[in-house]
């Protein structure tokens, strides 16, 4: 049995499900998202609350089962509340700032690293060493924050780079005489 599978998803205040056949289609105040259900699982909408079942007990069917129930709980909670991933900036002249919707970084390169902006995201720099990712869609805000990060990451010796807000990096001494 899966224990994640099993809970059935509650939909917030303001928030709509439809379901067609293996698709469904949530509604909320933050917008819409879509999401289409492998063949392996039921979906079905009960007493305001959506429900997963599985299609029989094979292996794939029950490893079905807790993914779409995941995968749903994100499109309610993306379109109730969003996603955010915040990131910080550590080093000596390293900053950043929006300027429209292209995030300028200056990472101690010999140029400035211009990133624009993904449709459905937003990303605002409140501090010069703070960005902030938010949108409806977990995996593209996760996504974005990651190529943000990858540009500099994170270097064991100073610690200098771009890392998610509570991260900790593992420093690591250097050499000795």
């Amino acid at each position: 049995m899966s224990r994640i599978g099993k809970k059935p998803v509650a939909l917030p205040k303001g928030v709509t499900a439809e379901i067609k056949g293996q698709s469904i289609e949530v509604k909320g105040p933050k917008g819409t998202r879509n999401f289409v259900a492998s063949d392996d699982v039921t979906l079905s909408l009960e007493d305001g609350a959506v429900k997963v079942t599985p299609r029989g007990l094979s292996k794939r069917a029950r490893q079905q089962w807790g993914m779409v129930r995941s995968m749903v709980e994100n499109l309610t909670v993306g379109v109730s509340e969003g996603f955010k991933k915040e990131l910080e900036i550590q080093g000596v002249g390293y900053r950043a700032s929006m300027q429209g919707k292209t995030l300028k970084l200056q990472l101690g390169y010999s140029h400035d690293v211009n990133f624009e902006t993904p449709d459905g995201v937003t990303i605002t720099a409140p501090k010069q060493t703070e960005i902030v990712i938010e949108g409806i869609d977990q995996q593209v805000v996760g996504q974005v924050a990651a190529n943000i990060r990858e540009w500099r990451k994170p270097e064991p010796y100073k610690g200098k780079g771009i890392r998610y807000k509570g991260e900790v990096v593992f420093r690591k001494e250097g050499k000795k005489k």
